[in-house]
Formats: structure tokens, sequence, C-alpha cells
């Protein structure tokens, strides 16, 4: 199955090229499924048709899903939370605060993701799942959750393993309040469930092969920047981002010169976006005369964006992570971080066996390295032309 994920900040029209996107894949003969995972939903709108939290049928070879977090929280996490609130309750917590508890930060992104790996997973239904995702922030929030989450899960299950089990349920059984402390074995099932139907989602996102992201964005400086940090982000975490479209383009010429004046502000940011992520192709779509809602309008703006060209093609490719013999014992692990030096952060890097974690503000990476980079130190790292370049040295 392709793979196809949009995202820009919002009110840039993501969900317009998205759906654009699948329709004009579907109407080339692709079986294709385009799914939102933004809260605010708006993909029905712009198709024209009610949509739910299971695929419905939208036209030939295309149909749409608007994926229903609350649903999926009561059907695969209720006695999660169900317990969370008995043992606020032992604790003199009660009612709605008691029940918000169990429901921890950033469960709605992870159970969008584990929809992802399903489709993805089962390969019979699809050709192409096209993904409307939330705003740029959301997005890169969402594809850190599933190390954070591990992380957690873990020490739950090490919590369970080494002393619920062999100490503290012997005593429950004994000491009738310790009961308000120990899990049912359900709860433990279903934290397995989450983290088993998101583990290895980040492989999945960085393979270049079957998933690409596409920036969609307006010409207005704000827009611009937060997209700049967006590739730089989505760069770390080794996932290629090989389109962008910059959408609501105004026409050349106006004869009004309030929308003259406008059109000249576009066309510097225009070439702002070609020349800072070139070599990514740009595609370009108008403003309309209409709003962009139902097939036919939407039609026109695939047209737009890829005229004769297949939209699951993948139009630009390059590894954002990769190593480098520079000479025996001397490696550089290099990472595309193209606006990183413009943001004013500095990397963290920590290397911790064979793992190297490198953090930008908000946002972190683990990076799985080979044996036998594993015995070497860290010698040092430095910017050049858009790559972090991190040298490894034998001691």
């Amino acid at each position: 199955m392709r793979n196809i994920i949009f995202t820009g900040k919002g009110g840039v029209g993501k969900t317009s090229v998205a759906a654009a996107t699948a329709l004009k894949a579907a109407d080339m003969g692709y079986k294709t499924l385009i799914m939102s995972t933004d809260p605010a939903h708006s993909l029905g709108d712009s198709l024209d048709i009610e949509l739910g939290p299971s695929p419905v049928k939208v036209a030939e070879n295309l149909w749409g899903q608007e994926v229903s977090v609350f649903g999926d929280l009561n059907l695969n996490w209720d006695v999660v939370r169900e317990h969370f609130a008995h043992l606020m309750a032992s604790r003199g917590i009660e009612g709605v605060y008691a029940e918000e508890m169990g429901v921890l930060p950033g469960m709605e992104e992870l159970f969008s993701l584990s929809y992802i790996k399903r489709y993805n997973e089962e390969q019979k239904d699809f050709d192409l799942l096209v993904v409307d995702c939330a705003p740029t922030g959301e997005t890169l929030r969402l594809l850190s959750l599933p190390e954070t989450f591990g992380w957690f899960i873990k020490m739950i299950r090490n919590i369970e393993k080494y002393m619920v089990k062999p100490v503290i349920r012997p005593l429950s059984k004994k000491v009738k309040k310790l009961d308000d402390f120990v899990a049912p074995e359900e709860v433990y099932e279903k934290v397995d469930n989450l983290f088993s139907s998101t583990e290895g989602i980040i492989d999945l996102l960085a393979d270049g092969t079957k998933t690409t992201m596409r920036l969609v964005m307006n010409p207005e400086k704000m827009v611009i920047k937060e997209s700049m940090r967006a590739l730089t982000y989505l760069n770390l975490y080794g996932i290629t981002v090989d389109r962008i479209t910059i959408n609501r383009v105004m026409p050349d010429q106006s004869p009004d010169p309030y929308f003259q004046q406008w059109r000249n502000i576009q066309q510097k940011y225009i070439d702002q976006i070609n020349s800072a992520f070139a070599p990514i192709p740009v595609a370009e779509v108008p403003l309309f005369n209409n709003e962009v809602v139902g097939l036919e309008m939407l039609r026109k703006v695939g047209e737009k964006v890829y005229g004769d060209e297949n939209p699951l093609d993948i139009f630009f490719r390059e590894d954002p992570i990769n190593i480098t013999k520079i000479s025996d014992g001397h490696y550089k692990v290099r990472v595309k971080l193209p606006f990183m030096e413009s943001m004013g952060l500095e990397p963290k890097i920590m290397k911790l066996g064979d793992d190297l974690t490198i953090r930008i503000g908000d946002y972190q990476k683990i990076v799985a390295l080979p044996i036998f980079l594993a015995g070497m130190e860290s010698t040092g790292a430095s910017f050049d032309s858009g790559w972090l370049n991190i040298d490894f040295t034998k001691e």
C-alpha cells in the first residue's frame, strides 16, 4: 500500500489538497481511502458527503473516513479508565476528574496512528491511503508519541513483572485494601494492545518507498516559517517530504491595484518557497472564484497540483539520515536538518549503548546505531549545507 500524508498550518487548505489527491488517484483506477485524523474534521464538508468512523464510499474507487477518537477510547481503553477512576476514588477523588485521569495526553493521536498501521498490515482493500492530518504542530507531536508511550508502557510492564505479580498480588489476597492498587489483568492487556497497535509505526512512516509526507502552505511569511520548522523536524524522524503545494495563489494580473499589490507580495513569498525548499517539487493552486467543495471543484484542484502526473509517484527522494565512512575508524552520522541554523536551536546529542538520541527543542529522535558504531565514541558535531554531521571515531 502507498501512503501519502498531508499536513500544514491550520487554515491553509490541506484538506482540500488531500481530498483532491485522493479523488485524482481514484479517477485513475486506484482503490483509495482518504482518512482524516484531525479532531476538527472537515473532510466530509470538503467532499460534500457525510462521513463516519468507518470507510464510506464517496465515488468510484474512493472511500472516506473520519476517525472517531471517542469511540476508540470507549472500545479500547474503557477498562484502563475504569481502573484509574477506581484508584482515584480510593484516594478520595471522584466524579469527572477521576474519569479524565484515565485518558493520558496524546491518546487521540495514538489511536489515529494505529489506523495507519492497521490498514497497511491488512493490505487487501486499498491501493492508496491518503491521510489528512491535524495541523503541523499536532502532527509533529504525534510523531514523538510512540517512543514516549513505549517507554511508559515498558515501565508499567516492569512494575507488574517485578513487583505486582510476585509481591503485591499475593499480599492483596490477605490484605483487602491492596486490591484498590492492583490492576486487573485486563488493564495490562489493553495497555499491551495499544502499544502493539502503534509499535513500528515510525519505521513505516520513515520507509520512503511506501510513505511520503506532503506539505501544504499559503504564500505568507508565518506559514512559510512553520513549514520550514516542519520540514526540519520531519527530516529528524527520517520522513520523506516529496512535494509541496502552494494554495490560494492570486491571479498574475489584476485591474484592481489593491489585489495586484497582494499578488506582488505573494510572488515574493512564492520565490522564497521555491528557493528555500529546492529541490523538492512545488505546485501552485490558484485562488478559485468558487469555494472548493464537492467532487467537481476537487478535480480542478487535482489538475492544478498534478496535471498529467500520477499522484502515487514519489516526486523527490533523499535519505534524511545516513552514515558515511570518512576513513578507517572514522564515520559520520548525517541528519538532514535544512533550516536548523536559522531556527536558532542547538541540537543536544547523547549516546547510550547503540542508541543515539538527538534532541531539538521539544522533539527528539532515537537513532539505532549499527553494531560497529555502537563501540565508538562521538567526538563532536557540526553543520554543513543543512546537514547535521556527528563524528564517530575509535578510541
